[in-house]
């Protein structure tokens, strides 16, 4: 299917925070409770509309393990966007966020779009990171921030959307160079109106599961 520009994400923080639950939700409309760790990375993929233009995101899921850093590190080279994800519900999360974020800025090329996703917002009666933290940490680090929910649904589009209207902005006010294969942009063959979004996507299994 032909699509205008493929943007390529890559989504990453703590084991456990929901990176996985958050891709399923987007990618196939459905959450999976109980979800095998992640080994290495798997991958997902969805059309959608900008701007009347079908844009295919290809999504990275990485491992959150500390013993797989170094993989996760070779597939910030040529991501568009990063979706920085944490628990609502557990501290710890949070408190590892500068150090996904310096690995990001240290690994990724300097125009890569971050949002910052407090998950399991379903689960607020069990929070322990306020919504203003969250708020006051993308603030400071210029990311954009948004509490979501894999379980429900809650702001899963929004999260992936936003993050590419804001790569497709950079695209239009010529920050990025789409020539150039490390911001993680490909052009499109013609690029002509295909679906809106959400019909159809097309979730592979992960290449690396044993």
């Amino acid at each position: 299917m032909s699509y205008a520009y493929l943007f390529k994400y890559i989504i990453i923080g703590d084991t456990g925070v929901g990176k996985s639950c958050l891709l399923l939700q987007f990618t196939d409309k459905r959450f999976q409770p109980v979800h095998d760790l992640t080994i290495g990375v798997e991958f997902g993929a969805r059309m959608i509309n900008i701007d009347n233009k079908p844009i295919k995101l290809q999504i990275w899921d990485t491992a959150g393990q500390e013993s797989f850093r170094s993989i996760t590190r070779s597939y910030y080279r040529g991501a568009a966007g990063a979706l920085l994800v944490y628990d609502i519900t557990r501290r710890e999360t949070f408190n590892h966020l500068a150090s996904w974020l310096e690995d990001a800025r240290q690994h990724a090329n300097s125009n890569m779009t971050i949002m910052l996703i407090g998950n399991k917002s379903d689960l607020a009666h069990r929070r322990a990171v306020s919504a203003e933290e969250g708020e006051q940490f993308a603030k400071e680090n210029g990311l954009v921030f948004m509490e979501a929910s894999a379980k429900t649904a809650q702001n899963v589009e929004e999260a992936f959307i936003n993050t590419a209207g804001k790569i497709y902005k950079k695209i239009e006010d010529g920050v990025l160079d789409i020539s150039n294969e490390s911001y993680g942009i490909k052009l499109g063959y013609g690029g002509q109106s295909g679906p809106s979004a959400g019909s159809g996507s097309a979730t592979q299994g992960a290449p690396c599961c044993g």
